[in-house]
């Protein structure tokens, strides 16, 4: 009998956590620097008197909040 080593608590284990993982992923990828620099970064472009780049990580963050609630909800 082989012996069989733990899995890891890192990879999902399903298929909705690994969902979960991909979306976080993604949105977080949106936040960082590459994305933010070259798309959001509008000086220029105001949002109901707020500027677009707060505006857009405002939305970006709060995204990001409802996936961990969303996962925790599920139990993932």
């Amino acid at each position: 009998m082989a012996h069989q080593r733990p899995k890891s608590h890192l990879v999902p284990r399903t298929a909705e956590g690994k969902i979960v993982t991909l979306a976080w992923i993604a949105l977080f990828l949106l936040a960082m620097p590459p994305f933010t620099h070259r798309v959001l970064d509008r000086p220029e472009t105001w949002v109901a008197g707020v500027p677009l780049f707060f505006l857009a990580l405002f939305l970006i963050y709060c995204a990001l909040i409802g996936v961990l609630v969303w996962a925790l909800r599920r139990g993932v």
